[in-house]
């Protein structure tokens, strides 16, 4: 593998851990440490005096920032390396276009207040255009990467069946993934006392973001048996790579199914919540790059 795909992938892998952070933010209210500034900190460029939330806030600003950077460099990295009309200047492309949306979604959070104990429809309207934002970030990263490392371009004429089912595969995880976004700002604001106080919780008389939190369950067992069933049938008639592909779909589909069982059970820890994203992007990724590989033309140049 060369220089530029092995850093395409740990920009992918750095990109991860920036979001499992920004998950632990979330979740232990620490989205107003810096108070309604952006990006300055408290009005400091480098805060004072700070406190726990702050730090955490701060510190999930500097490891942005730093995702930024790193998606400028992989940006100007991939012009200069691959010939003009390569996927990988295009996957580096929109990976710089939805970061920068990724960042100004973060500055509106905080710059609208909607962090911290604020319940409203608005934050949990943002949250799930910041968890649909993240997932098509994530994609084009994770296929700059692919095509960085020799992968085919992906052909979408004639795609026929294969490409409605990837379509609709696509819609189902975005969809489970923004329940669940929903679901975990519900449990942050609400956290459950026990699994019999959530039931009752769930009765037409309580707060609408608790009420949610039945839908990403069911959302996501639906989404999911449905992946699963299908990547079963695709890996038994693909390639090598793509079984390889299939089975890891499958494999992590089923994993996290379990880790939302047992975050229900765990009434939702701050650790667990983080597991339960990270999870959700690992499948989102292998589900991309196995649509990637079977929609794929012959193998690209690998860059220099």
């Amino acid at each position: 593998m060369n220089k530029i795909a092995r850093f395409a992938w740990a920009v992918l892998a750095y990109n991860l851990g920036v979001i499992a952070w920004g998950a632990y933010v979330r979740a232990t209210g620490s989205g107003a440490g810096c108070g309604a500034h952006w990006p300055l900190c408290n009005g400091e460029i480098i805060p004072r005096a700070a406190d726990a939330e702050m730090l955490v806030e701060f510190s999930h600003r500097l490891t942005s920032g730093l995702a930024l950077a790193a998606v400028v460099a992989l940006f100007f990295w991939s012009r200069r390396a691959c010939p003009p009309g390569h996927p990988a200047r295009g996957g580096a492309t929109w990976s710089l276009v939805f970061m920068l949306t990724e960042a100004a979604l973060g500055a509106g959070l905080v710059l609208f207040r909607l962090v911290a104990d604020n319940e409203s429809i608005a934050r949990a309207l943002f949250m799930a255009a910041h968890l649909t934002n993240t997932f098509i970030l994530v994609g084009c990263l994770a296929l700059t990467a692919h095509w960085l490392s020799g992968g085919a371009r992906v052909r979408l004429h004639g795609g026929g069946v294969l490409l409605g089912w990837f379509g609709a595969g696509a819609a189902g995880l975005i969809l489970a993934g923004v329940s669940g976004a929903i679901a975990a700002l519900g449990d942050t604001l609400y956290p459950g006392r026990s699994i019999t106080a959530g039931l009752a919780d769930l009765s037409s008389t309580g707060q609408l973001l608790i009420r949610l939190r039945l839908l990403h369950p069911a959302i996501t067992i639906a989404v999911g048996a449905a992946l699963v069933l299908s990547v079963l049938r695709l890996g038994a008639r693909s390639s090598p790579p793509a079984r390889r592909l299939a089975a890891a779909v499958g494999i992590l589909t089923v994993i996290q199914l379990g880790a939302g069982f047992l975050n229900v059970l765990l009434l939702a820890p701050v650790w667990m919540q983080m597991m339960h994203l990270l999870l959700a992007d690992l499948v989102w990724i292998s589900f991309v790059l196995l649509a990637a590989t079977m929609l794929g033309e012959r193998p690209e140049p690998a860059a220099v």
